[in-house]
This record gives C-alpha cells, structure tokens and sequence, in this order.
C-alpha cells in the first residue's frame, strides 16, 4: 500500500535554508527529502525528551547501572581520580559534544 503524499510549501528564514542545505549534503538528501526527514528526527527527538522527563527515576537507575558497568571495566589500579573522569567521558560523552546533544535541557536544533 503506497502512502498518499501531499504537497506542501514550507517557508525557511536563509540561514534556516542553509543548516537544512547542510545537513542534507552531509546525509545524502536533497532538500526537499530532508525536511521531511528532519522533522521527524526532531518531533522523535522532543517525544524522547518528554518521555525521558516523565521517567526521570528511570533514567537516574539507568545512570547508576551504565556507571556500574563501566567502573568494572576499569583497570582497578586505576587512580580514583582518573576512574571518575573516565566513567564521566563515557556517561555525559566528551566536552566537545555537549553543545550538540538534544536531551539536555535548552537545546535544540541550530
């Protein structure tokens, strides 16, 4: 069964245009077939946030399992220090990503 597809105009600021040019050379779309796919990620991306804010308990076990597992995979002569920062780089991902994950409060899409 094919789906029905609709036309529809959508007006893009230049800048916006631009990202949009961008990330859809950078994935192989013309842009026509990245906005669709762009809106997707990013309604997928708030419903995940939503869910994540109602199931913060959740997350927190998640949290101390993932750092659990991680800690028994370091070396245990491991200065404590280092353990830490190691188990922090694996959990919250590197400093130079942090501008760019979605699930933190505030963020969104440049």
């Amino acid at each position: 069964m094919s789906k029905k597809l609709e036309l529809n105009v959508v007006r893009l600021a230049p800048e916006l245009a631009t990202h949009v040019d961008v990330w859809a050379a950078a994935h192989d779309f013309d842009r026509a077939d990245a906005i669709p796919r762009l809106v997707e990620l990013g309604l997928r991306a708030e419903a995940g946030i939503a869910a994540a804010q109602h199931g913060h308990h959740d997350d927190v076990a998640i949290e101390i399992e993932a750092t659990s597992q991680i800690g028994l995979l370091i070396d245990p002569e491991t200065p404590e220090e280092e353990r830490e920062r190691r188990i922090h780089r694996l959990t919250e991902g590197p400093p130079e990503f942090v501008a760019f994950r979605l699930d933190l409060p505030g963020r969104r899409l440049h």
